[in-house]
């Protein structure tokens, strides 16, 4: 720590902006998600390339037939590597990012998923994204099946100006839009009673409201 010349300590104002940097860090978390890969990807990768190396070395020895399967469990796990180390997602509320690539919500023209799904799993997570001017790139996401989920939904929700696999976003939300951002008007009213009923009918309301009962005797006896 600094001292000054009669040797009290010195400030050096670092502490203030220091915690304003943290608490603008922690704002900034709390509006953004995020998306890693999982780090199965990793171990997978790492086990395929092992078992690359002993095929390899077998074959190289005693069986050049294992040389095949050594070249195919390296292309496995090149694979796997690439997928472990793709660019992290972040989901904010005004765009996404992958990578140093950054897309406003309100360019995304369409979004539609490749349907993994129907093998039981939608790991890794594949959609390709138009945007307004008609590009078009693939968005790959090798998460866990949770996050590949959340993700999915994060990017349905926030596309508010994009068709989902084809179908307008508030149709596939299931919002109803009313008429002209106007409230649908009622339907019309149809009487039921005639004038000298309604009254009859309104008399008796107010009688009960009052007493608590109707006199039959009376009522008879009026009419």
């Amino acid at each position: 720590m600094e001292s000054n010349a009669d040797g009290a300590p010195k400030s050096t104002g670092e502490l203030t902006p220091r915690r304003s940097g943290i608490r603008l860090k922690l704002n900034r978390l709390l509006l953004m998600t995020r998306y890693v890969s999982a780090r199965y990807y990793l171990w997978f990768g790492l086990a395929a390339a092992a078992l690359a190396g002993v095929a390899g070395w077998f074959g190289w020895n005693w069986m050049p037939p294992s040389l095949v399967a050594s070249g195919l469990l390296a292309v496995t796990a090149a694979l796997l590597f690439a997928m472990f180390f793709r660019p992290a997602i972040e989901i904010h509320e005004g765009y996404f990012a992958v990578g140093k690539r950054v897309v406003p919500w309100m360019d995304v023209r369409r979004l539609d998923i490749l349907r993994l799904d129907r093998v039981g799993s939608i790991s890794p997570l594949i959609v390709r994204v138009t945007l307004f001017d008609d590009t078009r790139f693939t968005l790959i996401y090798p998460g866990e099946i949770e996050d590949c989920s959340s993700l999915l939904r994060n990017l349905r929700r926030l596309s508010r100006d994009a068709l989902i696999d084809g179908i307008p976003y508030r149709q596939y939300w299931g919002e109803v839009l009313a008429a002209g951002g106007r409230n649908p008007q009622p339907g019309p009213r149809y009487r039921i009673l005639r004038p000298e009923d309604e009254a009859e009918v309104e008399r008796l309301y107010q009688r009960l409201k009052s007493v608590g009962h109707l006199d039959q005797k009376n009522t008879s006896d009026e009419k």
